[in-house]
């Protein structure tokens, strides 16, 4: 009989659920290992019973056992079932505190907005214009009911129509033909109606600046297009734009119109430079025939200032100014012409002043 309940008990022993990794102890409720034979040590060397309840209790408080240790943590997470021992479903805290994170970080980034200096932040609630934001720190309500677009309004912007590849022919006012190329410089004055009063801006300034160019080239002349009127018609262009932007409510400001290029068309350019060298030429000469004009006018009127200062003294002093008149012109006259000097009559006095005038100059002796 003692066999067969010794037999028993080892079933027992095997196949019981709450027993420990070492079986069921004698006496004991089976969560708890047996002791270890000595040193307070288990089988395979790792600390025994004892120790380890003790500092369980150090650090999980009074906790009996490894697997009601990992039980106490999963309730205090939230974690429910399982007999794993592992935590399977997050806490509501941790979830609240990811919501608060995410609406804390949805809130700042869209409520302030910081706008650069030189920007505008146009600000629209359910797509409708609200606002325009200055520079600095602006607050708006948050997306979706509110959102900022930023426009730089002090960047000056570049068109550029016609190039040398592409050739951009022009009817002028004598009935010539001229290829021109230009730039427009613009910016954004009112950004609110830059971004909803105009679809395609840029496209727009474009058709606009070539509408104003070909209605002034067809006012001027080929020669005053090329060179001659060139300020005039870049000022006059720039105003026609401006005041066709201003009625289109496009809130663009421009800055200016610049000719780069004004020539006639490259079939006939050469030829056109063969005449243009022929007129250059021809204006010279003109030029050279107003300068000695000019000159032998400065040079009469000198004269005839001269001669009334002469008439002047003569009205006080005739005489002395017939005899101051005759001697001068007797000098001019005689100046370069052989002459013999008598003095009174009955007086023969001759003096060779001619043959000593004609008598070479002795060079020094070195």
């Amino acid at each position: 009989m003692s066999i067969f309940s010794g037999l028993g008990a080892l079933g027992r022993g095997l196949f019981t659920d709450n027993k420990g990794p070492w079986g069921q102890a004698p006496g004991g409720s089976g969560d708890e290992p047996p002791e270890p034979p000595a040193g307070g040590q288990g089988p395979w060397g790792e600390p025994g019973p004892k120790r380890r309840r003790r500092a369980e209790q150090t650090a999980g408080g009074n906790v009996s056992s490894l697997d009601e240790w990992l039980q106490r943590s999963k309730r205090r997470l939230g974690g429910g079932g399982g007999g794993s021992g592992l935590p399977t479903q997050p806490s509501a805290n941790v979830i609240k505190y990811a919501v608060l994170a995410i609406v804390v970080i949805w809130l700042l980034f869209t409520t302030m907005h910081r706008i650069a200096p030189g920007e505008r932040g146009v600000v629209t609630q359910f797509g409708r214009y609200h606002s325009t934001l200055e520079s600095g720190i602006g607050l708006t309500l948050p997306w979706p009911i509110q959102s900022v677009q930023k426009v730089d309004v002090e960047n000056i912007r570049e068109i550029n129509l016609g190039s040398a590849s592409e050739e951009t022919l022009m009817l002028t006012g004598d009935q010539n033909i001229i290829d021109i190329a230009y730039q427009v410089r613009w910016n954004i004055r009112d950004p609110e109606l830059y971004l909803f009063e105009l679809a395609q801006p840029e496209e727009t300034i474009k058709q606009v600046a070539e509408s104003a160019m070909r209605q002034v080239i067809a006012n001027v002349s080929l020669q005053g297009a090329m060179g001659a009127q060139r300020g005039v018609i870049e000022g006059v262009v720039a105003q026609e734009m401006q005041q066709t932007l201003d009625a289109y409510k496009s809130g663009v400001d421009i800055q200016g119109v610049a000719i780069r290029q004004a020539d006639p068309p490259a079939a006939v350019n050469d030829a056109f430079k063969e005449v243009t060298a022929a007129q250059q030429e021809a204006e010279s000469y003109v030029n050279q025939a107003n300068a000695y004009s000019l000159q032998l006018k400065q040079k009469a009127q000198g004269e005839a200032t001269a001669f009334d200062k002469v008439y002047e003294q003569y009205r006080l002093a005739p005489g002395v100014t017939k005899r101051r008149m005759y001697y001068e012109t007797m000098e001019r006259v005689l100046q370069g012409v052989d002459k013999t000097i008598l003095e009174a009559p009955g007086v023969n006095s001759y003096l060779p002043l001619n043959e000593l005038r004609r008598q070479p100059v002795k060079e020094p002796a070195q």
